[in-house]
């Protein structure tokens, strides 16, 4: 039986039999008894299923990943430790010293670093586009070595709504999956495996798990791609590594979260804590209440802020005077939690404002339950320059806030007294 949402948040992942518990257990154990050597041979060769070390598979990380993946709509997860770390191994599973990746200049400040600076050392180049182009200009920046097109389905944090379309389009032509970082609008909001995308990719650190209590990260996979082009040799080719095994002879559709798994995850060990998952899995059962609630209170934070008088501009896609209102409407109805503005009196007023609130947290996250407020030009994005925040839409007046599930008026009447003071 297909469910809807809101019961998958509550039901899939965990399905306890007959006797077991009705909340799923946390099963914190590094290792796992085996009484037959052959069987654990098997497990080696990738020919049995079954959990050899936590560094590669947990019981209780498996429930989440299982969770998330049919909230996306996926074939298969992998949870990792960070959402860096969830992008890194997305890109690196299919990324080798002499590829390229085109990516919108709009992504989150630490995943820009990662493309333009780090993934640079390990010989891996990359070419920022402004999403808002037209399809052709995009493909010009494309190349032979092209193996990845990277946007985010809800840019942070300029709130940017994803012209799905348009980049689906893109990356059938140029014969490579289109990964999409769906952190801001959550697989509740927003499922871009259903508008084309064949990646997903979160930090599950924010409105996944929602508390600002743990860290991870999470790659998803549609199994729609098909790696057997010729662009994708690593992953169709016998890996010596594993006896010779071919990911898409043996894993058919799942064949590149299989490998994520058994040759990144094995080899670079950024595992997902047997707790963290524990308490992911958890969180993820309130998701719906709480996105619907954060939802509710943006857009009457957003309708107060862009009538105010000591507001310059406001960027929320679910206003109608948001440019990227209609592709909201079509991709993203409820248009998530997290909107920017400018206080009028530039990068000082900004400041005073942040100091002068209350109730709202001054704190480097996104996603929390609690409102939170931070500065991008000064935080964030901070390692960018100024080229590369005019392209990423962070200007130095622009203040970033997540809004939380507190009652609105308790928000909206700490907001009206800090612009007071401005």
């Amino acid at each position: 039986m297909a469910y809807k949402k809101e019961t998958q948040c509550i039901h899939s992942g965990y399905e306890p039999k007959q006797g077991e518990p009705q909340v799923m257990p946390l099963s914190q154990s590094t290792t796992y008894r085996y009484y037959d050597s052959a069987f654990v041979g098997k497990l080696f060769d990738l020919e049995a299923e079954g959990h050899m070390y936590s560094r590669i598979s947990n019981p209780t990380v498996e429930a989440t990943e299982k969770k998330i993946s049919a909230l996306e709509g996926g074939v298969g997860a992998l949870c990792v430790s960070s959402g860096q770390a969830a992008t890194t191994t997305a890109l690196l599973n299919i990324c080798d010293a002499g590829d390229h990746i085109v990516a919108a200049c709009n992504i989150y400040g630490g995943t820009y670093n990662l493309l333009a600076v780090t993934l640079k050392k390990f010989g891996i180049e990359v070419d920022f586009i402004e999403p808002t182009d037209d399809a052709e200009t995009i493909l010009k920046a494309a190349k032979a070595t092209t193996k990845v097109l990277f946007a985010e389905s809800l840019s942070n944090p300029s709130t940017n709504v994803l012209d799905f379309e348009k980049f689906t389009a893109i990356a059938e032509k140029l014969q490579v999956p289109l990964i999409v970082d769906n952190t801001l609008a959550t697989p509740y909001l927003c499922q871009p495996l259903k508008h084309g995308a064949n990646i997903v990719v979160h930090s599950t650190t924010k409105f996944l798990d929602g508390h600002a209590a743990i860290v991870g990260g999470v790659v998803v996979d549609s199994g729609t791609f098909n790696w057997d082009n010729g662009k994708f040799p690593a992953l169709v080719d016998p890996d010596p590594s594993y006896h010779g095994v071919s990911y898409t002879e043996r894993f058919k559709e799942a064949a590149y979260i299989v490998k994520a798994r058994t040759h990144l995850l094995r080899d670079l060990g950024m595992t997902m804590s047997a707790f963290n998952a524990y308490w992911l899995h958890h969180s993820i059962e309130t998701l719906h209440v709480r996105m619907d609630r954060h939802c509710e209170n943006a857009q009457k934070i957003a309708e107060f802020l862009e009538s105010h008088p000591k507001i310059d501009w406001v960027r929320y896609p679910g206003l109608k005077s948001s440019p990227d209102y209609e592709r909201a409407q079509k991709y993203i109805p409820k248009a998530g939690a997290v909107l920017t503005l400018g206080v009028k009196g530039g990068r000082d007023a900004a400041a005073k404002f942040i100091d002068s609130l209350k109730l709202c947290s001054l704190v480097v996250h996104v996603g929390d339950l609690r409102t939170s407020i931070l500065h991008p030009a000064s935080m964030t994005h901070r390692q960018l320059s100024a080229e590369a925040l005019a392209a990423a839409g962070v200007e130095p007046e622009m203040v970033r806030l997540s809004v939380g599930i507190e009652n609105v008026d308790d928000i909206l009447s700490d907001l009206d007294q800090a612009l007071q003071e401005v």
